[in-house]
Protein backbone atom coordinates (compact mmCIF):
# COMPACT_ATOMS: atom_id res chain seq x y z
CA UNK A 1 0.00 0.00 0.00
CA UNK A 2 1.36 3.43 -0.96
CA UNK A 3 1.69 6.21 1.58
CA UNK A 4 -1.18 7.98 -0.14
CA UNK A 5 -3.42 4.91 0.11
CA UNK A 6 -2.46 4.54 3.79
CA UNK A 7 -3.41 8.18 4.37
CA UNK A 8 -6.71 7.75 2.53
CA UNK A 9 -7.48 4.65 4.61
CA UNK A 10 -6.72 6.50 7.85
CA UNK A 11 -8.89 9.47 6.83
CA UNK A 12 -11.73 7.12 5.84
CA UNK A 13 -11.64 5.60 9.36
CA UNK A 14 -11.53 9.11 10.85
CA UNK A 15 -14.59 10.13 8.80
CA UNK A 16 -16.46 6.98 9.84
CA UNK A 17 -15.89 7.90 13.50
CA UNK A 18 -16.85 11.55 12.83
CA UNK A 19 -20.12 10.37 11.24
CA UNK A 20 -20.81 8.11 14.24
CA UNK A 21 -20.07 11.00 16.62
CA UNK A 22 -22.43 13.35 14.74
CA UNK A 23 -25.20 10.74 14.66
CA UNK A 24 -24.90 10.12 18.40
CA UNK A 25 -24.85 13.82 19.30
CA UNK A 26 -27.78 14.48 16.95
CA UNK A 27 -29.77 11.68 18.60
CA UNK A 28 -28.91 12.99 22.08
CA UNK A 29 -29.89 16.55 21.11
CA UNK A 30 -33.26 15.36 19.78
CA UNK A 31 -33.87 13.44 23.02
CA UNK A 32 -32.86 16.45 25.13
CA UNK A 33 -35.12 18.80 23.14
CA UNK A 34 -38.17 16.57 23.57
CA UNK A 35 -37.39 15.57 27.15
CA UNK A 36 -36.70 19.12 28.33
CA UNK A 37 -39.96 20.33 26.82
CA UNK A 38 -41.82 17.52 28.62
CA UNK A 39 -39.91 18.30 31.84
CA UNK A 40 -40.86 21.98 31.69
CA UNK A 41 -44.53 21.02 31.14
CA UNK A 42 -45.52 24.29 29.46
CA UNK A 43 -49.05 23.14 28.68
CA UNK A 44 -49.36 25.63 25.82
CA UNK A 45 -47.25 24.25 22.99
CA UNK A 46 -43.65 23.65 22.08
CA UNK A 47 -41.23 25.21 24.52
CA UNK A 48 -37.82 23.93 23.31
CA UNK A 49 -36.31 24.07 19.80
CA UNK A 50 -32.99 22.96 18.29
CA UNK A 51 -31.24 26.08 16.96
CA UNK A 52 -27.71 26.95 15.81
CA UNK A 53 -25.19 27.36 18.64
CA UNK A 54 -24.24 30.90 17.54
CA UNK A 55 -25.51 33.73 15.37
CA UNK A 56 -29.04 34.96 14.75
CA UNK A 57 -31.84 32.45 15.21
CA UNK A 58 -35.60 32.20 14.98
CA UNK A 59 -37.87 30.03 17.11
CA UNK A 60 -37.94 27.06 14.75
CA UNK A 61 -36.20 23.71 14.55
CA UNK A 62 -33.14 23.98 12.32
CA UNK A 63 -32.52 20.26 11.86
CA UNK A 64 -28.92 19.59 10.83
CA UNK A 65 -28.18 23.35 10.78
CA UNK A 66 -28.52 23.41 14.58
CA UNK A 67 -25.09 21.78 14.94
CA UNK A 68 -21.54 23.08 14.67
CA UNK A 69 -20.60 20.03 12.58
CA UNK A 70 -22.17 19.43 9.16
CA UNK A 71 -24.27 16.28 8.67
CA UNK A 72 -22.19 15.11 5.72
CA UNK A 73 -18.94 15.81 3.92
CA UNK A 74 -15.65 16.20 5.75
CA UNK A 75 -16.40 16.61 9.44
CA UNK A 76 -14.09 17.29 12.35
CA UNK A 77 -13.89 14.58 14.97
CA UNK A 78 -14.41 16.23 18.34
CA UNK A 79 -16.93 18.12 20.44
CA UNK A 80 -20.14 19.20 18.73
CA UNK A 81 -22.05 22.32 19.72
CA UNK A 82 -25.77 22.90 19.34
CA UNK A 83 -28.30 25.36 20.68
CA UNK A 84 -31.46 24.72 22.65
CA UNK A 85 -33.91 27.63 22.44
CA UNK A 86 -36.24 27.73 25.44
CA UNK A 87 -39.48 29.68 25.33
CA UNK A 88 -39.36 31.93 28.37
CA UNK A 89 -42.80 33.59 28.15
CA UNK A 90 -46.31 32.58 27.12
CA UNK A 91 -45.73 34.74 24.05
CA UNK A 92 -42.92 34.38 21.54
CA UNK A 93 -39.78 35.14 23.56
CA UNK A 94 -37.02 32.53 23.32
CA UNK A 95 -33.59 32.23 24.94
CA UNK A 96 -30.77 30.17 23.46
CA UNK A 97 -28.59 27.98 25.66
CA UNK A 98 -25.52 26.62 23.86
CA UNK A 99 -24.45 23.04 24.56
CA UNK A 100 -21.09 21.41 23.96
CA UNK A 101 -21.19 17.64 23.69
CA UNK A 102 -18.44 15.08 23.36
CA UNK A 103 -18.20 11.31 23.58
CA UNK A 104 -15.85 9.87 26.18
CA UNK A 105 -15.92 6.06 26.03
CA UNK A 106 -19.49 4.89 26.56
CA UNK A 107 -20.64 8.24 27.94
CA UNK A 108 -21.34 11.75 26.71
CA UNK A 109 -20.04 14.77 28.50
CA UNK A 110 -22.41 17.64 27.88
CA UNK A 111 -21.90 21.15 29.13
CA UNK A 112 -23.92 24.32 28.98
CA UNK A 113 -21.39 26.78 27.61
CA UNK A 114 -20.58 28.88 30.66
CA UNK A 115 -21.99 26.22 33.04
CA UNK A 116 -21.29 22.83 34.56
CA UNK A 117 -20.55 19.53 32.84
CA UNK A 118 -22.81 16.49 33.04
CA UNK A 119 -22.08 12.92 32.08
CA UNK A 120 -24.83 10.90 30.42
CA UNK A 121 -24.75 7.22 29.46
CA UNK A 122 -25.19 6.03 25.88
CA UNK A 123 -28.00 5.28 25.14
CA UNK A 124 -29.98 7.43 27.54
CA UNK A 125 -31.94 5.49 30.12
CA UNK A 126 -35.44 6.64 31.08
CA UNK A 127 -34.45 8.97 33.93
CA UNK A 128 -30.78 9.56 33.05
CA UNK A 129 -31.10 13.16 31.80
CA UNK A 130 -33.66 14.42 34.33
CA UNK A 131 -31.02 15.99 36.63
CA UNK A 132 -29.59 17.69 33.55
CA UNK A 133 -33.04 19.07 32.65
CA UNK A 134 -33.22 20.56 36.14
CA UNK A 135 -29.74 21.99 35.66
CA UNK A 136 -30.73 23.69 32.39
CA UNK A 137 -33.94 25.04 33.94
CA UNK A 138 -32.05 26.33 37.00
CA UNK A 139 -29.29 27.83 34.85
CA UNK A 140 -31.80 29.94 32.89
CA UNK A 141 -34.02 30.76 35.88
CA UNK A 142 -31.00 31.73 38.00
CA UNK A 143 -29.75 34.05 35.27
CA UNK A 144 -33.05 35.94 35.28
CA UNK A 145 -33.13 36.04 39.10
CA UNK A 146 -29.58 37.41 39.19
CA UNK A 147 -30.59 40.18 36.77
CA UNK A 148 -33.65 40.97 38.94
CA UNK A 149 -31.53 41.03 42.12
CA UNK A 150 -28.93 43.32 40.52
CA UNK A 151 -31.55 45.72 39.23
CA UNK A 152 -33.34 45.86 42.57
CA UNK A 153 -29.98 46.56 44.23
CA UNK A 154 -29.45 49.57 41.94
CA UNK A 155 -27.43 47.91 39.17
CA UNK A 156 -28.93 48.06 35.67
CA UNK A 157 -28.03 44.42 34.99
CA UNK A 158 -25.63 42.72 32.62
CA UNK A 159 -25.67 40.08 29.87
CA UNK A 160 -22.40 38.51 30.90
CA UNK A 161 -23.41 34.85 30.57
CA UNK A 162 -23.90 35.31 26.83
CA UNK A 163 -27.51 34.26 26.35
CA UNK A 164 -29.14 35.20 23.08
CA UNK A 165 -32.80 36.10 22.79
CA UNK A 166 -35.22 35.77 19.89
CA UNK A 167 -38.74 37.05 19.48
CA UNK A 168 -41.01 35.80 16.72
CA UNK A 169 -42.43 39.16 15.62
CA UNK A 170 -44.12 37.65 12.53
CA UNK A 171 -46.25 35.45 14.80
CA UNK A 172 -47.03 38.42 17.02
CA UNK A 173 -48.11 40.54 14.03
CA UNK A 174 -50.45 37.79 12.83
CA UNK A 175 -52.18 37.67 16.22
Amino acid sequence: MSRFEALVSTVAHYQKLAAENYTRVRSLADELRAGLCDYMDSGDGICVRLVPPAGPFEAKDYGDKAFSTPPSGFRPLGPVLFGLALRVTHDTDWMRVTMECQKLGDTFTIQIVGGEEYTLSIPLSDHDPEPFYEHIHSHVSDWFQTQIDRYEAGDSGRREIGFDFSRDDAREEAA
